[in-house]
């Protein structure tokens, strides 16, 4: 269990926000090239003012592991977590962030091919670049592999009777969630998705902007398996998700059936992200009114299922 992208699953897991880091007081942090905080000289990051409640947790679980790692002889580089919030930014919360992202990278499956230095692009070069852990990690013997993921932990094992991370994982895990056990706080929130899920989809003003968005949907050839307030907002992107060679996504990219297939070239990538970019605009502009509705009620309740 090693890089900060375990991490970032580990606080997604175990944090109330599904769908989707002990803190020092003299943190400092700095911004990479990429705007993110990362952390400074005390080896931990500042926690933003205006963070939530549950955003919070994750940043004092970052800064947890990297404290417990440090214990144990090695090095942990805290990485700022994502807002769940604003990771919707570009799935459609914000119209015009998402139109701007969409007239250029569609979904963002096939763009991988044709912008292989972009960033901004999952899978591209540029986005795939490993992380300060992931290098570092890199750098150990195989022995010092094996106790530096000793040392990390991992996630319970049920059928040992484990109901709890290990390690620094698990320490961490304690300090910015308390003494309830993963499986307890797991059961909670599957207990809080449902709830909120059925509010949003028993909304009758959502209900019928969604009826509305599908309609326009057919209306472009689009085909429509469900008008769930919370389905229908990812429904295209996911179908089109199940036609995108592997080849489209960039380098390390496995189809469907696991195979690995060699990276495309640009010239034959872009015809599949021009139709893309169509879809994902067709989308877009279908749901429009029903994700300016839609967004408000589903980040106050950001534990429920489903997206826009």
């Amino acid at each position: 269990m090693s890089g900060s992208r375990t991490v970032r699953k580990l606080a997604v897991a175990v944090s109330l926000l599904p769908l989707l880091a002990a803190c020092g007081t003299e943190a400092a942090s700095h911004s990479a090239g990429d705007g993110k905080p990362r952390a400074g000289s005390s080896g931990q990051l500042d926690v933003p003012a205006d963070a939530g409640a549950d955003l919070k947790k994750q940043y004092l679980m970052e800064n947890a592991i990297a404290s417990c790692m440090k214990k144990q002889g090695f090095t942990y580089t805290p990485e700022a977590p994502m807002d769940p919030a604003s990771s919707w930014a570009h799935d459609g919360a914000d119209y015009e962030l998402t139109k701007k992202f969409r007239q250029k990278y569609g979904f963002g499956y096939s763009a991988a091919a044709v912008y292989p230095d972009d960033p901004q692009v999952p899978g591209s070069k540029a986005a795939t670049k490993p992380s300060a852990n992931a290098e570092y990690v890199a750098t150990l013997t195989p022995a010092q592999k094996t106790a530096y993921d000793k040392a990390m932990g991992g996630p319970p094992d049920p059928k040992v009777g484990e109901k709890d991370w290990t390690g620094c994982a698990g320490t961490a895990n304690k300090k910015a969630y308390g003494t309830a056990s993963a499986q307890e706080r797991s059961a909670a929130t599957a207990s809080r998705n449902q709830a909120n899920a059925q509010a949003l989809n028993g909304d009758q003003k959502l209900v019928g902007l969604a009826q509305s968005y599908a309609s326009c949907l057919k209306k472009d050839g689009i085909p429509v398996t469900t008008t769930q307030p919370t389905s229908i907002g990812e429904m295209v992107k996911l179908q089109a998700a199940t036609s995108v060679p592997a080849g489209a996504r960039g380098s390390g990219a496995a189809a469907a059936d696991g195979t690995s297939e060699e990276p495309m070239s640009k010239d034959e990538a872009l015809p599949l992200l021009t139709k893309e970019i169509d879809l994902a605009m067709k989308d877009l502009e279908c749901g429009k009114e029903f994700r300016a509705a839609y967004f408000p009620q589903f980040l106050k309740a950001p534990g429920s299922t489903g997206a826009g």
